[in-house]
């Protein structure tokens, strides 16, 4: 627009101006229909799907000439429906009747702006703003260029008429909130009220002006405890849900205690824009408070009514949760606090005891509840916790991704016979390379790992630098700062040897399950070892057994599901009599590679019931990356910790130290906590970064691919047939991972050790996928 002498001006309803030499006017008008576009279009705001009319357009020009002739093709090209007149009394007659959306007009003949003085770009102050002042918003430089008028048009109505589509359904979300019977207030960051309803208004006692006046914060309550208040505000401020007791403070200064849900909207840049409250008091005071509370207590029952008869994922954990939503109205997966954990319902036969034990205790005598605290404690000790599987019979992905991963094959054999393959196990190396001092470590690659301890620590650049030996270099590193070589009174060159020949038994042809692989969950897993939770459940024996059974969790993995390998009668599925096969042979390997020579031998300076402890805690993690038993391992994590923690944070406030301790060092509670961990960091990747995420998908399908491949060349049973590399959808594959395995599991592990970074991520992966998704699927439907 610089260095012009014309330019082109908008209203708040899309007027154009545009400014050159006077000529004379003429007076006509006439309408251009276009039937490009379909008469409705979707417009999706946040969870609302809104329909926008054709747009319509009018064109208010003296003449017919190149600038004109150039925005009415651009209007029926873009499918809008354009009227063309030449005079205001036309202009203003034509808008009354159709009330257009876009109104373009030609200032080259107007008197009402000096164009030339307003465009001229050596004047100082802001020449737009008597623009602004009379109602316009935008300015566009005289140009004939169809394209340009074209393309003008377009970012006009995917901007300000889009947005003014969105403010006018913002209405119908206040509606809705001016309607409801739940008390609602919504505040700024820093607490200051900028909304209230009525039912809010009825039950505190205000009047909404009196609220909104300048700088009016929340009314507190003397009776909420200091430490609750900085608890509520810390969750705010991290973007986590907080719900709760808490006491509100009326117009008339009493303290009504209240059930509430703190959601906070997270705006651009991530940062807390809002806080979202709804308030419902508790039963105990609907007697005293007006008849609008009482009916709001009658509508929360209804309300959790419903919710008992909601449709479950069966088999998998239901989360009946609030997830907070952004500005921009998606599903943000930011998690609440402990305290959300209580609304986790597993669908396992011992949860539903546990839940009737939980009942009887309220109302029985001491003796008996005391009884019953001791058989809840048998109960969450023993392995009763393996819930109903099944999936959606409409979701392919999901059911082939269940089929593949957490079943022996057996049952999908469909009359088939076993066909037995002899495969010689991969043979360790006979003589070792020159071991790598830590110190030795090349610049380059050094560099590379300068960031390992961040969550977003690229491991695809140090493959690269490494030539597909991470695991040695990230090993060196990691283990040098948890002090391994130290705890396990072994020499630096032993624990490089043992490196070098464990990654050397990982696959480097696998596209997935190689040595990167080993390392990226290596790096997670002292990534989650950092994590204040953690550091206070585990012994210093537990980080070093986890560091270790990351590096081995998959070691000789052939690239092939376990599923395969008893479908297809393998030496390793016989040895293991189909049983956790491949979970089996990774930590027996491990060990025997380890101790069949002292050069890499890392355990060989231990005393002998340590060496056991650690050697146990190692299988015991490898074991557990097993996916038949995922929702056992998360089912007892949320019911023997999370749900106990989250009990005590309600209770207590943030707890006494002494009972959360007890629940965190508890021995079977640590066991749980490192089987959750390592199977957090093994299928970590929808949390990891988008470009990370992606690389990761699409090596995992790489290698479900030619697993398909192979089982129809060999005539196996398909156990994945989703994963065929001709129609497979990589988007609905891992929709259906998250949905099914991620989302329950990071929100208890999150929960625990306070992941938001990690959240995020999965958050906005999801979405990614989902748009994916959703774009093909658009291509895919005929054109309307």
């Amino acid at each position: 627009m610089m260095g012009c002498a014309s330019s082109i001006h908008i209203s708040d309803r899309g007027i154009y101006h545009s400014g050159k030499e006077s000529e004379d006017s003429q007076n006509c008008g006439h309408t251009r229909p276009s039937a490009r576009q379909s008469p409705l279009t979707e417009v999706q705001f946040g969870p609302m799907k809104l329909y926008e009319d054709q747009l319509q357009v009018l064109l208010v020009f003296a003449k017919d000439d190149a600038q004109s002739g150039s925005f009415t093709w651009a209007c029926e090209r873009a499918g809008f429906r354009c009227n063309v007149v030449r005079t205001p009394e036309a202009a203003l007659e034509s808008f009354q009747e159709k009330n257009h959306d876009l109104i373009l007009i030609d200032h080259r003949h107007a008197r009402c702006f000096d164009a030339e003085a307003l465009c001229r770009p050596d004047r100082e102050e802001a020449t737009v703003m008597p623009l602004i002042s009379a109602g316009f918003n935008r300015r566009y430089v005289e140009n004939s260029n169809m394209m340009a008028c074209y393309n003008e048009l377009l970012q006009l109505h995917h901007g300000e008429i889009r947005a003014q589509i969105k403010l006018r359904a913002c209405n119908a979300v206040f509606t809705a909130l001016e309607q409801s019977q739940e008390a609602i207030e919504i505040s700024s960051e820093d607490q200051i009220i900028q909304y209230v309803n009525p039912a809010y208004e009825c039950i505190m006692g205000y009047q909404r002006g009196e609220l909104l006046k300048e700088n009016t914060e929340v009314p507190k309550s003397e009776k909420n405890k200091p430490d609750l208040l900085d608890n509520i505000s810390s969750c705010i401020h991290r973007g986590k849900e907080w719900q709760g007791v808490y006491y509100a403070k009326k117009k008339n200064g009493d303290s009504v205690q209240q059930n509430v849900k703190m959601t906070p909207v997270v705006g651009q840049g991530g940062k807390v824009r809002h806080c979202v409250s709804v308030n419902r008091p508790l039963n105990d005071h609907n007697k005293t408070e007006k008849p609008c509370e009482r009916v709001q207590a009658e509508s929360q029952t209804d309300i959790q009514q419903f919710s008992k008869h909601k449709d479950r994922r069966k088999g998998s954990l239901d989360v009946r949760s609030t997830t907070s939503r952004g500005s921009d109205g998606s599903s943000q997966r930011r998690h609440s606090s402990m305290a959300r954990i209580h609304s986790m319902t597993i669908e396992a036969p011992i949860t539903k005891v546990i839940n009737i034990i939980n009942a009887a205790q309220e109302s029985s005598p001491m003796p008996v509840a005391e009884a019953l605290d001791r058989v809840l404690e048998i109960l969450r000790t023993t392995e009763l916790y393996s819930p109903q599987l099944g999936t959606n019979e409409e979701d392919p992905h999901t059911n082939d991704l269940v089929g593949g991963l957490m079943t022996d094959g057996l049952r999908r054999l469909s009359g088939n016979e076993y066909i037995f393959a002899s495969k010689q196990l991969h043979h360790i190396p006979s003589h070792l390379t020159t071991p790598l001092s830590l110190n030795d470590i090349p610049p380059c690659i050094a560099q590379t790992m300068e960031n390992e301890d961040s969550w977003d620590f690229d491991i695809f650049s140090l493959e690269s630098a490494t030539m597909k030996r991470p695991l040695l270099f990230l090993g060196l590193k990691i283990f040098s700062r948890f002090g391994v070589c130290e705890f396990l009174n072994c020499p630096e060159a032993t624990l490089r040897s043992w490196l070098q020949i464990l990654e050397a038994n990982y696959h480097s042809s696998n596209s997935y399950h190689n040595s990167s692989h080993a390392a990226d969950v290596l790096h997670a897993t002292a990534y989650f070892l950092c994590k204040e939770r953690v550091k206070q459940s585990l012994d210093p024996i537990d980080e070093v057994a986890a560091l270790i059974a990351a590096a081995v969790h998959d070691v000789d993995h052939p690239g092939r599901t376990n599923s395969f390998l008893c479908n297809a009668g393998s030496d390793l599925a016989i040895l293991y009599n189909d049983t956790a096969v491949l979970e089996s042979h990774h930590a027996a390997l491990a060990f025997q590679i380890t101790t069949r020579d002292d050069k890499c031998n890392i355990f060989k300076n231990m005393e002998r019931n340590e060496y056991r402890t650690l050697r146990q805690a190692v299988i015991d993690m490898v074991l557990a990356t097993e996916m038949t038993k995922h929702f056992e391992h998360v089912n007892k994590f949320v019911n023997s910790i999370n749900k106990p923690l989250a009990a005590l944070e309600e209770n207590e406030g943030s707890g006494d130290e002494d009972s959360v301790k007890n629940i965190l060092t508890a021995p079977e509670n640590r066991m749980l906590v490192k089987r959750m961990l390592i199977k957090c960091a093994d299928i970590s990747n929808p949390c990891r970064p988008l470009e990370l995420c992606v690389e990761w998908a699409g090596r995992i399908s790489e290698e479900y691919f030619a697993q398909t491949d192979e089982e129809k060349q060999q005539g196996l049973p398909v156990v994945m047939p989703v994963f065929d590399r001709n129609t497979c959808s990589i988007p609905k594959s891992q929709i259906s991972f998250i949905d099914y395995f991620i989302t329950d599991m990071f929100d208890a592990w999150d929960a625990f050790a306070d992941l938001p970074n990690l959240m995020q991520h999965l958050d906005n992966n999801f979405k990614y996928w989902k748009g994916l998704d959703e774009q093909k699927l658009r291509s895919l439907r005929p054109p309307e």
